[in-house]
């Protein structure tokens, strides 16, 4: 789409293909003929003796937009442009469906919550249809594709892991009570969440453990977009705040896949309802907010917790703060109370299934879930 949409002309090379990677054995001079092209390099991370060339030849044409370098599951791709564009090159991750994105084919959120934002999942035919497609789709990033990216967990141990982190999505991360139920230490634990949060499975605000446990997973899958992180919320504050993460499996359609849900309505009687609800706003709340703004989660480590489930920052200011509940009438906790009152947002909305936005307090509204542009509006 964005080719069609330039006036100059462009070249598109797949590097999973053969005869577009057979084109590249001489690549300056290939690259050559098109310095007036914009040259889309799908999967570059197949050969990364390219990057140093890429900064050679857009150094001799400074002309901004000559190539658009795409991957999916490449851990190396942005260390690889980072080492070699350095101040030459702009980032851009591409989310799974959005609401927004969605809501002229299906109106209705619940079949994007069910099945989960990836486009065959969405759009096919039938629940039962999306739920195969998830399946085959973890058992093969299990078996193939991390194996491929140098990860050497087994699949098996991966997928257990994976399965625990799908019942405790939404919960603080506790290492300790998984590494019992694996049979394994708590770094190893923290290890395989590492393995799986660059895959864009899990989000969680990170807990600080010792960098040298993970450092060969997280260079592995930095980019491969499967896990996100975010930092929980700190400042100069006489409230304790907690350290350990919560934890999300990202795409709900995994998630209720991992969990054998199967429809609907086997979610809205499961007991993840309310976390997998919690997950899937957050995950569109992240998906549309600007740069500007950091995102983490705020509790205090008091007997009466103080919490609040998402909180939009710059710098130490919290400027927006964000309840989610499952409710066609939804109410704050004394908890969130608490929690709002001490970080004192600026702006406070509680995200529900309603079509209304209306005042619970003077501060603090309600927000319909296919009206979340206004939180940044």
């Amino acid at each position: 789409m964005i080719a069609d949409d330039l006036d100059s002309p462009s070249l598109y090379l797949d590097l999973e293909n053969p005869q577009d990677f057979q084109k590249l054995q001489d690549a300056q001079l290939y690259l050559q003929r098109y310095k007036d092209h914009l040259v889309i390099l799908d999967e570059a991370h197949r050969k990364p003796d390219l990057f140093p060339l890429l900064r050679s030849l857009i150094d001799e044409y400074r002309r901004p937009g000559r190539f658009m370098i795409l991957g999916s599951a490449a851990p190396s791709l942005k260390r690889q442009a980072s080492e070699s564009l350095a101040g030459r090159i702009a980032y851009h991750e591409l989310s799974p469906f959005t609401l927004d994105e969605t809501i002229d084919i299906q109106p209705d959120y619940t079949t994007l919550w069910f099945r989960g934002g990836y486009p065959e999942s969405f759009l096919a035919a039938s629940d039962n249809v999306a739920m195969t497609w998830l399946g085959n789709f973890i058992q093969t990033h299990l078996e193939r594709d991390l194996p491929a990216l140098g990860v050497r967990v087994p699949a098996t141990t991966l997928l257990r892991f994976w399965t625990m982190a799908a019942h405790c999505t939404a919960q603080l991360w506790n290492a300790n009570k998984l590494a019992d139920s694996l049979g394994v230490d708590s770094k190893t634990t923290r290890r395989y969440l590492d393995t799986l949060e660059e895959t864009f499975m899990i989000q969680i605000l990170r807990r600080h453990f010792l960098l040298e446990d993970i450092l060969g997973y997280l260079d592995t899958l930095e980019e491969t977009f499967m896990i996100r992180q975010l930092q929980p919320f700190f400042s100069n504050t006489k409230k304790r705040l907690v350290k350990s993460p919560k934890i999300y499996i990202r795409d709900t359609g995994i998630l209720h896949q991992i969990l054998k849900i199967q429809c609907f309505d086997d979610l809205i009687s499961h007991p993840v309802l309310g976390a997998s609800w919690e997950g899937f706003c957050i995950e569109q709340i992240l998906a549309i907010k600007p740069s500007t703004y950091d995102a983490c989660f705020y509790r205090t480590q008091s007997a009466a917790a103080a919490e609040i489930d998402l909180v939009l920052t710059k710098g130490l200011s919290i400027e927006i703060a964000v309840e989610i509940k499952y409710s066609l009438a939804p109410k704050l906790t004394k908890s969130s109370m608490l929690a709002i009152d001490a970080a004192k947002p600026k702006k406070t909305w509680v995200v529900y299934p309603g079509t209304e936005s209306y005042p619970l307090r003077h501060d603090i509204w309600t927000l319909p879930i296919h009206q979340l542009g206004k939180l940044f509006g």
